[in-house]
């Protein structure tokens, strides 16, 4: 049986950002991946958008992690060519009324050492000659980011280090027992094998709560319930009207339909939000409905009145690992480490959704710390 000092259950951008960080502390370290490719979850479909931090409650770990990710993505992409673009956004308000909205989330930004600046609608107009608002919140350190140049970056790191990927390994339960290295079963392309390790992290994303309910060892108190929140992205035919991004001034746990750029120039709008009854990620329909660019439109226009007619087309959806449901308030990071749970060298990630990808090189130092002793 190989016996191994850590293991990293699956390969998406927090994944490999874990593993980078245990390989990068000495432990010899594997990356499982049930997928014949890293990244090709949630970290394949999402807005590659670097967030800057505006949102989350001071003292979150979203916040904190966020914030100190940002700072550590930016300076990784900068020394290691990973195409990425610090471009900014403009968060706006179209009516008085959300002039509030603007300027608590412009307070929440100072409590977590983000820098922004409330803007008239003359100032955001002369940034944004197209746009409709009555006053905006910028924000300079908000980017775009190559997620899949991101995610061979950090693979490179990792192997750098002498860790590995190991593709279309599936890992099928885990076994922990106080005292010994905690047997994990993983199904691969040359049959079933064992493999024990003295750390294991779950950052299977989706999967995740699934993952863990297969851990012995692990109280089913400790698992939270998995829901998955579908979101949609259109894209514009035509020439994109924005140089920064551009979204509507926040509505509760929802960043309503905004407008992203890629690194290529093409805009694009979303993600909208849909519950999905689905027991299983694998049931979930990820096409992108055509009648669902009406609200769209509608939803853009409040900013943007000159959107063309018929000017979107459908893109692609991803879907959340949410750990809340429909009318609940949205949790911070779950980061569950032995002090947690009990167990010894097991740390479970749940409901790492955005801001997960500005996180995940701090979310993979902060769950190095949590093993460091193990």
């Amino acid at each position: 049986m190989e016996r191994i000092d850590a293991l990293v259950i699956g390969a998406g951008v927090v994944g490999l950002a874990v593993g980078r960080a245990l390989a990068q502390a000495g432990l010899e370290t594997i990356v499982t991946e049930a997928a014949d490719g890293i990244g090709q979850g949630v970290s394949s479909r999402n807005s590659e958008v670097i967030h800057a931090g505006l949102y989350y409650p001071p003292g979150s770990l979203k916040a904190r992690l966020c914030v100190r990710g940002k700072q550590q993505l930016y300076a990784l992409c900068a020394s290691h060519g990973v195409p990425h673009s610090a471009c900014g956004k403009l968060v706006v308000a179209t009516a008085p009324e959300q002039h509030t909205a603007l300027a608590q989330l412009a307070q929440r930004a100072r409590d977590n050492g983000v820098e922004t600046q409330l803007l008239s609608a003359a100032q955001a107009r002369a940034l944004e000659p197209e746009l409709a608002c009555t006053s905006a919140l910028w924000s300079p350190s908000t980017g775009i980011v190559d997620s899949h140049a991101l995610m061979l970056a950090l693979q490179a790191d990792l192997e750098r280090a002498g860790g590995l990927v190991a593709l279309q390994s599936a890992v099928r339960a885990a076994r922990f027992v106080p005292g010994r290295p905690a047997v994990v079963q993983v199904r691969s392309g040359d049959g079933d094998i064992e493999i024990e390790a003295q750390r294991v992290v779950n950052a299977a994303g989706l999967h995740a709560c699934a993952l863990a309910r297969v851990i012995d060892g692990l109280a089913p108190e400790h698992v939270p319930r998995a829901h998955f929140a579908k979101g949609s992205y259109f894209t514009l035919v035509g020439r994109p009207p924005f140089r920064h991004l551009v979204y509507p001034a926040p509505m509760d746990a929802w960043l309503g339909v905004h407008v992203t750029l890629d690194l290529a120039g093409q805009m694009k709008f979303g993600p909208d939000l849909e519950w999905r009854a689905a027991d299983r990620p694998e049931d979930i329909d990820y096409t992108v409905e055509a009648a669902r660019a009406a609200p769209f439109e509608d939803a853009i226009r409040r900013y943007w009145p000159g959107l063309p007619a018929g000017a979107l087309q459908p893109g692609y959806s991803g879907v959340r690992p949410k750990i809340h449901g429909p009318g609940e308030p949205a949790p911070d990071f779950r980061i569950d480490g032995p002090a947690v749970h009990g167990v010894a060298g097991l740390v479970n990630l749940f409901g790492i959704e955005s801001p997960g990808l500005t996180a995940s090189l701090a979310i993979g130092d902060h769950v190095a710390a949590l093993l460091r002793a193990a």
